[in-house]
């Protein structure tokens, strides 16, 4: 009856990783950097569990009795969401998926509007605000979606709810994505959106049609043992459905929060994989470090709710996938390491003892695996730390 939680606090990046000047980001750090902006972390559950101790942090101390904590290096290329989330589960991308980091060419963007049924505006590599602010008014007379981009592969589709209603959205996008064939980008989002000009704000009603993992992973691994895995927020289109039993929502952090605690009370055995969203899509890219530290703030609080709550057989993993680092001069991923803090008790009530751990990003699924199921899948990339 043993249970795992997986929490991506998404993006909270923890330092440049060594091939950071790659992409473009060295001496990145996320965590750093909005700790030294802000005066200090305030996150006290996660201080005691160690967060201080990966690494100096303004704000957060070592702790007295840390868990299992360190720094997870990414595995494979690129620094996507898609990226992050598949090397936590052992799948590294086999090389870098189709961008477009100079903005889509007005004869690609005419005839990808031909092939899916609709003219498409922009074109742009833009963040979503500035995208939906720019276009949006011209969208609305016109009907016509946005198409916007970023350095990362991924392309992204908003609309007007009162245009494209949002299943027919969803639509679009998994249109556009078949379309492009081998040149899919590892994510098409629709990003539907209300309001009047000078007043558009987004839904919820984000989905991401991303391509499948292109091999196993420990998900895979968890499923063929018979062990539930539920994905909460985004984690089940990330990885395009494969390994999951179970779906829930969570849009925004405060929907994904309130389904874990409840997954946390109400599961009997299994994983749950959780993608807490906010500190990427609406701090992160916005650079809003206050907003930022708040939503840390609000998943330190909940943190320090679930901690009593862990029962015999109980792991929890708090993880991120990549960066967003606020000092960078753009407004995009960064290539960092992740934090790794992890507790929790064996079946027999025993505590995982609290060491120091680096690594890769595949560890924590193959300890997932090891944790659930008491075997490791020998063939998936991963070193368990427990």
């Amino acid at each position: 009856m043993s249970r795992a939680l997986v929490v991506v606090l998404d993006a909270c990046g923890a330092g440049a990783a060594d091939d950071a000047a790659d992409y473009g980001d060295a001496g990145a750090d996320t965590l750093g950097h909005v700790a030294r902006i802000e005066g200090g972390l305030r996150l006290p559950a996660l201080g005691r569990l160690g967060l201080g101790s990966i690494r100096p942090l303004g704000g957060v101390a070592p702790a007295a009795d840390p868990a299992v904590h360190g720094l997870l290096a990414p595995i494979g290329p690129g620094k996507d969401s898609i990226v992050g989330h598949w090397g936590l589960m052992g799948v590294a991308a086999p090389g870098p998926l189709p961008s477009w980091p100079d903005g889509i060419r007005d004869e690609e963007l005419h005839a990808w509007g031909a092939a899916i049924g609709t003219p498409l505006l922009c074109g742009r590599r833009s963040d979503g605000l500035t995208a939906i602010a720019d276009w949006g008014a011209e969208h609305l007379r016109t009907g016509h979606p946005i198409l916007y981009t970023s350095i990362d592969s991924v392309l992204q589709l908003a609309a007007h709810v009162d245009r494209w209603p949002e299943p027919r959205l969803h639509e679009l996008c998994r249109r556009l994505h078949d379309h492009l064939g081998d040149r899919r980008p590892a994510r098409v989002i629709a990003r539907p959106f209300r309001g009047a000009p000078g007043a558009f704000e987004r839904t919820d009603g984000r989905h991401d049609v991303a391509v499948a993992p292109p091999g196993p992973s420990h998900l895979d691994a968890l499923r063929a043992a018979g062990v539930p895995v539920h994905g909460v927020g985004k984690v089940v289109d990330v990885f395009a459905g494969r390994g999951f039993s179970d779906r829930h929502p969570g849009a925004t952090n405060a929907e994904a929060l309130a389904v874990t605690g409840a997954l946390l009370d109400e599961l009997e055995a299994g994983l749950a994989f959780v993608n807490l969203v906010e500190t990427d899509q609406r701090y992160g890219h916005r650079q809003d470090v206050a907003g930022f530290h708040a939503a840390l703030r609000a998943i330190d609080a909940a943190v320090a709710s679930w901690l009593p709550r862990l029962r015999a057989g109980d792991l929890l993993v708090l993880t991120a996938d990549h960066g967003v680092d606020p000092l960078t001069d753009h407004r995009d991923h960064t290539r960092e390491l992740v934090p790794l803090l992890a507790t929790g008790r064996s079946a027999s009530g025993a505590p995982l003892a609290g060491r120091r751990h680096d690594g890769t990003l595949a560890d924590v699924g193959a300890s997932v695996l090891r944790w659930l199921t008491g075997d490791d899948a020998p063939e998936l990339p991963g070193r368990p730390f427990v």
